[in-house]
């Protein structure tokens, strides 16, 4: 099986990036619709709007957002079509979760990233 990773959008595009798949709610900032280089967007499976709102990249709440957000996971059916597609890509190669985020350990692309390991392995 090939691997599932987790880089910004406004990193460059790698060949070894895959299926690139767009995990934030809203649009980044900058970046073109036509430049983006993106497969596919996912932004339903993105944190609610409360929650992403509440969290606010704030590395202090970030274990109980890992929670929180990961109960959402674990409760959308949406979720469950993601990982699928995730799954099927994955046969064929590598799987790159996009997102905007400065932070790059304090975000919900790497809560989603774990939780689809999880699910997949």
């Amino acid at each position: 099986m090939n691997e599932l990773k987790c880089k910004r959008i406004y990193e460059p595009l790698t060949e070894s990036d895959g299926f690139r798949i767009l995990v934030d709610r809203l649009w980044p900032r900058g970046i073109k619709k036509e430049n983006a280089m993106i497969d596919f967007c996912a932004k339903e499976i993105a944190p609610s709007n409360e929650l992403r709102k509440w969290f606010s990249h704030d590395p202090e709440k970030y274990d109980e957002f890992k929670k929180l957000y990961t109960q959402e996971l674990d409760s959308s059916e949406v979720s469950k079509k993601f990982e699928n597609l995730c799954k099927k890509e994955m046969q064929d190669h590598n799987v790159t979760l996009l997102y905007a985020a400065k932070n790059e350990k304090y975000n919900h692309a790497v809560v989603l990233k774990e939780w689809l390991e999880e699910q997949i392995y």
